[in-house]
């Protein structure tokens, strides 16, 4: 790995970044796989540190979260004992900033009460003031909200409802959107305003995650097969996002909108700061 250039780092991370395999990357690059998960794992911790530093006292006034589904060495339902016990279903929390764009935090676990209150705990540690916060109907959001922000939200949950209901849309909605039927919104505590309470944003950058990061690609073998390396690919996403990609709503980055950062990052940059461990 030392003796990679930085033009050969950029490299590696632009084909990683715009949604290739590990696989494919080596390919185009023509270096070896293990060049490839190396350099990942070295960037990927970098971003994890770097962003986790610099994303705090943050200024915000509408949060929208959301889980998005994938799974790492097999699905669940083919998990054996034989497996390690990282193996199966697993999900990664989002938050976005609605007026920024900035994604302040992610968490990496499984759909239960216990990871939904470690992703608020960490959420609210990151934000200043008081915030509006929309999440969807799974049910361990109502208690975490409320227990990591206490009196500093206003909580709004968002309902849709599907054709077939909540057991078939489980099984169906990872594969292919289930037939939808009606929404309705509800105010959980603090006084949120029911007109801004949406789930859109947050989705939409749920479908930009799959795309970019071939991990979350369905119905492919492009799955991850070990957990560390499924969350360096998040965090090395994340990175680029925030700090790297413009967004075309707000033309610049998230990280530069919110404050974040004053400059635009280039792939070369976040090279540099992995190399030099953050």
């Amino acid at each position: 790995m030392n003796k990679l250039s930085i033009q050969d780092r950029v490299q590696i991370l632009n084909c990683l970044s715009e949604g290739m395999g590990v696989n494919a990357t080596a390919r185009v690059t023509g270096k070896s796989k293990n060049t490839v998960l190396k350099l990942l794992e070295e960037v990927g911790e970098a971003c994890a540190a770097y962003q986790d530093r610099v994303m705090r006292g943050l200024r915000v006034n509408r949060l929208e979260c959301d889980e998005i589904w994938s799974f790492v060495g097999a699905k669940q339902k083919n998990v054996t004992q034989d497996h390690p016990e990282e193996f199966g279903d697993c999900y990664t929390f989002t938050a976005i900033d609605a007026e920024t764009k900035l994604m302040p935090c992610w968490l990496v676990g499984v759909r239960s009460p216990d990871c939904t209150y470690d992703f608020m705990a960490d959420l609210a540690s990151r934000i200043a003031g008081r915030v509006q916060i929309t999440t969807d109907g799974w049910g361990a959001y109502v208690g975490a909200v409320e227990t990591a922000f206490h009196d500093r939200v206003d909580h709004a949950v968002l309902n849709k409802s599907y054709e077939g209901g909540p057991s078939v849309v489980e099984g169906r909605r990872r594969y292919s959107p289930a037939t939808f039927v009606k929404c309705s919104k509800e105010s959980v505590c603090g006084n949120p305003d029911m007109n801004l309470a949406s789930t859109s944003i947050v989705e939409r950058s749920n479908l930009s995650l799959r795309m970019g990061n071939r991990r979350f690609t369905r119905l492919t073998n492009a799955f991850s097969k070990k957990m560390a390396n499924h969350m360096h690919a998040i965090s090395f996403y994340f990175m680029v996002y925030n700090f790297v990609k413009i967004h075309k709503t707000i033309k610049t980055t998230p990280a530069m909108e919110a404050g974040v950062t004053d400059f635009l990052w280039s792939m070369e940059d976040i090279a540099v700061m992995a190399d030099t461990n953050g």
